[in-house]
C-alpha cells in the first residue's frame, strides 16, 4: 500500500496451485500478475501469460530463488522491498521467449548431461532427503562418471550439422560465454535463439572449455560451436528425449522444434532498462502476487 498498489496475495502451497491462481488472474484480466520465487516459478507463471490468447496481463517478478537469472538479466532488483517498488514504479517491456515443441521458456533449454543431473538430483532429494546443492553435487559426479553422449542432427537455416555431444544448450537470446560475465544476457529483445554445443569432448575437454571460457577464448575452441537462429530443429535416434526448460525436466517426442517468440511477454522492469530497449512504457497500477516454492 505504501507504493499505491492494491494487491491480492496468494501463498501457493504447490506448483499446481500457483498455476491455478495465475490462470484465474489472466482470465480476470488482472493488470499485473506478480510471482515470488525462483526461475522455475517465474517461468511457470510467465508461460501462462505467453500461451493465453489475447492476454493483457503484465508479469511482475519478485526474485526469491537461488540464482534469479531472469531478474538479473533484466536488472530487476534482487532485494524484496526494491523489487516490490519496481512493480509499482517500473515500466513495461516486451521481451522474447523461447519455445520447444510448444513448451515455453524464458531463460534456456538443454539436452544431454544437464537434464540427467536434474533428474538424479530430484531423486536424491526425494529418497535420501538431501539438500538441493548436496543432491546436485552427487548427481553431477554420477553423470560425469557415466558421461553419456547424444548423437544429434541440428538443422539451422536449411543446413544440417551432425554432432556427437554430451550437451546441447539453447538460450533465449545470446548468452555471454566468457570471463566473469559468463551465463548472462545483455538483452532479451533481439529476437534470436542462441545455440551452444560441444563435440568430441571428454571429461578433460569440458575442463579445458571451462578454462577457455574464463579467459575469453571459448569462441575460438575447435570443439565448441556457437550459432544463432530464429528456429532450430534437433533430431536424435530416440523417439523421446529428456529436455530441461528453465531447470524443469520433461520428456518430449522428437524431433525437437525450437523457435523464438519475439516480444511475447510483457514484464515490469526498471525505467533504465525500458529506455535502452523500447521508446514507450506505462506504469503499473494493480498487482496480483503469486508465491511459489
Amino acid at each position: 500500500p505504501s507504493h499505491g498498489l492494491r494487491a491480492v496475495v496468494h501463498l501457493a502451497a504447490s506448483g499446481q496451485e500457483m498455476l491455478h491462481h495465475a490462470r484465474h488472474a489472466v482470465r480476470d484480466e488482472v493488470d499485473v500478475v506478480a510471482v515470488g520465487g525462483g526461475d522455475g516459478s517465474v517461468n511457470a507463471v510467465a508461460s501462462i501469460l505467453i500461451t493465453t490468447p489475447g492476454c493483457t496481463s503484465t508479469l511482475g517478478v519478485l526474485p526469491l530463488g537461488t540464482l534469479n537469472h531472469f531478474a538479473k538479466d533484466l536488472n530487476i532488483p534482487l532485494v524484496l522491498e526494491a523489487a516490490i517498488a519496481n512493480i509499482a514504479t517500473g515500466v513495461r517491456l516486451r521481451v522474447d521467449s523461447g519455445e520447444v515443441n510448444g513448451v515455453p521458456f524464458i531463460n534456456n533449454s538443454s539436452l544431454g548431461i544437464y537434464p540427467d543431473i536434474v533428474r538424479e538430483r530430484e531423486k536424491q532429494q526425494a529418497r535420501l532427503g538431501r539438500g538441493k546443492w548436496l543432491a546436485f553435487s552427487w548427481a553431477a559426479m554420477g553423470a560425469l562418471r557415466r558421461y553419456p553422449f547424444l548423437r544429434v542432427r541440428l538443422r539451422i537455416d536449411d543446413q544440417d550439422h551432425w554432432r556427437r555431444t554430451p550437451f546441447v544448450f539453447i538460450g533465449n537470446n545470446e548468452y555471454l560465454m566468457s570471463g566473469l560475465d559468463i551465463g548472462k544476457r545483455s538483452t532479451l529483445t533481439d529476437g534470436r535463439l542462441s545455440l551452444y554445443v560441444c563435440h568430441r569432448t571428454g571429461r578433460l575437454g569440458l575442463l579445458r572449455l571451462a578454462i577457455n571460457a574464463l579467459f575469453g577464448r571459448l569462441r575460438e575452441a575447435h570443439d565448441f560451436d556457437v550459432l544463432s537462429a530464429t528456429e532450430i530443429l534437433i533430431e536424435t535416434r530416440g523417439k523421446r528425449l529428456r529436455v530441461a526448460t528453465d531447470g524443469e525436466v520433461t520428456v518430449l517426442p522428437t524431433p525437437l522444434q525450437y523457435r523464438i517468440r519475439p516480444a511475447s511477454l510483457a514484464v515490469i522492469v526498471p525505467p533504465v532498462e525500458q529506455e535502452a530497449a523500447a521508446p514507450q512504457a506505462q506504469p503499473s497500477m494493480l498487482g496480483k502476487l503469486l508465491g511459489g516454492d
